[in-house]
């Protein structure tokens, strides 16, 4: 609170006027069962995904007794509204809109209304059977979704100062503190799918009251100390079907197989892990407990050194949407749900409260340009749960191991946890730019802005001025209007050979210290930084361990990753190759893709043999091809076609 980050890059401008004009009515329209649009399911043939509409809306009217009807929709459905709400407050935050705030206070009044006078929140179990609640928590989501309505709930009362939003938010929070915790008489136990500790961690920040911290801190030090609780809960429940079987999942799916400080790598569905590492380093973030931190960088080490696709994607299968070992990181039929790239943007925040290393900087800014983006059409409306790293339609229509690897962005989707996510990741990015501590700040991402930064002496300004993702140079201003010395970490990519310096016109050596060049501004100081980080394209190969990827080279130019696809290249992409010598031409294209920078190179084609014979003695022939690359994130706007990330060489 107190920080003004306002953004005026072009790049990001586009995304956050598109998701306030565009995404969030869309999905506005939807939650209320009126865009007129198909809902996909994420997976062909899977009768468990609802499909006919949202209907979050309606759950929330008929738990509130202002509509008759019972409850559609998965157990989680009323999180779409939450996260709705959250990206309606950053983006009020940005620009006070009178008809979207009314639309807010609305939802507000309807959430206060479901609300059950003890404070508990689900439309679920208030439709369904009160009765039932916190008795199948494997499936139920109801801390799930509560966490999330707390997250909006700070978020909105950050952002307007409305008191009624975040009064909800306690009593709903006071109520899980009265059912849950190590006391006799309340439920030793905790949320299927983590959410809840971010929420209460994040309501603590905000009211200083240790309750939330030292309940939050309960559920993440609880899991996996006693890895039966889901089951033998499911054994006694006789409540409306809140289950489908989950809770005969792997305990390692619910990261409950041993306790958070004993678990060393990343196990089980890929959003739970990272919501929990969220959690868990702000925790240590907040209470400086070391050894908290070294289970998170332990769990940090293993994601993304072993188990992190190129793109900043995480998941390697889609049964159970999970990790499954190290160095297993398929093209085809991996997972990548965009939830779980903004997870791990989520993590690598809070990891840069605890220690400045621009590992986590560098991590957040590949999974955001990347996996998350691509998570979204250009056109705001149309969305990826999976990101793939290489897409055949026609395997995708008929192999079913493949049918959640979409060639298009469907409008919407049966589980529609993503889009909102994004929406509330984009409109939110302006708290990803810089990290804050009492007398230090970390320059995190370039992005066009201008900020107002509190310290506790005084006010920090920085204005950065650049035309980043596209261009190689930023221009940082900075004055300090604190009452004492200031220490400035500026980023210097790792993506980047042969990154300059200037400061104050005079060229400075860059001296990284774990990725950042520090300078120091005393009081009432002014600093004009010019950092210049040439954007070569790169080629990027795997660990010889990912056995998928042996032989084969990924393109990269600054933080973007770049894929082929068919528009530009043909069909059977498999059948191109990168020689080791080609050279590369970059050119930003303004009028492709909402601009875009592309890269040109001349490689091979494989002849595709005229004979008939599926194996022969005879080696292919090739002939040159022009290969065109784009970033990865523009793909699948342009129809549907093949796509490739990793490439022969």
């Amino acid at each position: 609170m107190g920080n003004n980050v306002k953004i005026t890059s072009e790049f990001w401008g586009r995304y956050r006027n598109l998701v306030r004009t565009e995404m969030i009515p869309f999905q506005w329209n939807v939650l209320n069962d009126v865009a007129g649009i198909k809902i996909e399911k994420e997976r062909l043939n899977d009768d468990g995904i609802p499909s006919e509409k949202s209907h979050a809306m309606e759950n929330f009217r008929i738990a509130a007794g202002r509509a008759k009807g019972t409850h559609y929709g998965w157990t989680f459905q009323d999180s779409d509204v939450y996260k709705w709400l959250e990206a309606v407050a950053y983006s009020l935050r940005e620009k006070m809109d009178p008809e979207l705030e009314k639309k807010a206070l609305e939802v507000i009044d309807l959430i206060a209304d479901a609300q059950e006078e003890d404070g508990y929140l689900d439309t679920f179990y208030s439709i369904l059977g009160i009765q039932y609640r916190y008795q199948s928590l494997a499936g139920s989501h109801e801390l799930y979704c509560m966490g999330h309505f707390i997250e909006a709930a700070v978020a909105y009362y950050v952002a307007t100062g409305n008191e009624k939003v975040l009064s909800v938010a306690k009593k709903a929070a006071d109520n899980i503190d009265d059912n849950f915790g190590p006391e006799d008489g309340k439920i030793h136990g905790y949320d299927g799918h983590e959410e809840i500790e971010i929420g209460l961690l994040r309501l603590f920040h905000v009211t200083g009251e240790n309750r939330y911290l030292n309940l939050a801190k309960y559920f993440l030090m609880e899991r996996g100390k006693h890895p039966d609780f889901f089951r033998e809960q499911a054994a006694k429940y006789e409540g409306p079907n809140a289950l489908n079987g989950i809770e005969k999942a792997a305990d390692t799916y619910f990261q409950n197989h041993k306790p958070i400080l004993q678990q060393d790598t990343a196990e089980g569905h890929a959003v739970r892990v990272v919501y929990m590492c969220t959690a868990l380093a702000d925790l240590a973030a907040t209470t400086g407990d070391a050894e908290i931190y070294e289970a998170c960088k332990k769990l940090w080490n293993n994601i993304t050194s072993r188990r992190m696709f190129i793109t900043g994607g995480i998941g390697s299968t889609f049964h159970g949407e999970s990790f499954t070992l190290d160095y297993d990181l398929p093209n085809d039929t991996m997972y990548c749900e965009t939830c779980a790239a903004i997870g791990l943007i989520f993590f690598a925040r809070q990891m840069l409260r605890i220690e400045p290393k621009a590992e986590y900087a560098e991590v957040m800014e590949r999974a955001l340009y990347n996996c998350a983006l691509a998570g979204m059409a250009l056109d705001g409306k149309h969305f990826f749960y999976v990101n793939p790293l290489e897409v055949n339609p026609a395997k995708s229509l008929k192999d079913p191991g493949k049918s959640h690897v979409k060639p298009v962005r469907p409008s919407w989707l049966g589980c529609a946890c993503c889009p909102p996510n994004l929406a509330r990741m984009i409109t939110s990015l302006d708290d990803y730019v810089y990290t804050i501590s009492d007398d230090a700040i970390l320059i995190n991402q370039y992005i066009d802005s201008a900020s107002s930064l509190k310290l506790k002496n005084g006010t920090v300004t920085i204005k950065q001025t650049t035309e980043y993702p596209w261009d190689e140079k930023d221009i940082i201003a900075i004055k300090n209007e604190t009452e004492s010395v200031v220490k400035i970490g500026i980023r210097i990519p790792a993506w980047s050979s042969g990154a300059s310096l200037k400061i104050n016109g005079i060229v400075s050596e860059i001296s990284k210290e774990d990725g950042y060049h520090y300078v120091e501004l005393s009081a009432g100081d002014s600093m004009d930084v010019e950092l210049i980080f040439p954007m070569e394209v790169k080629r990027n190969y795997c660990n010889p361990l990912v056995s998928e990827d042996i032989g084969k080279v990924a393109i990269s130019r600054g933080p973007f990753v770049y894929c082929l696809e068919g528009v530009d290249n043909g069909t059977s992409l498999n059948c191109l190759r990168l020689p080791e010598d080609a050279s590369f031409e970059y050119q930003y294209k303004a009028d492709l893709l909402n601009g875009v920078g592309i890269i040109k190179t001349t490689g091979k084609r494989l002849e595709l043999s005229k004979s008939s014979d599926l194996y022969t003695n005879s080696r292919p022939a090739e002939q040159d091809a022009s290969l065109t690359f784009i970033p990865y994130y523009a793909w699948a706007n342009r129809g549907e076609n093949e796509m490739e990330v990793w490439i022969r060489e």
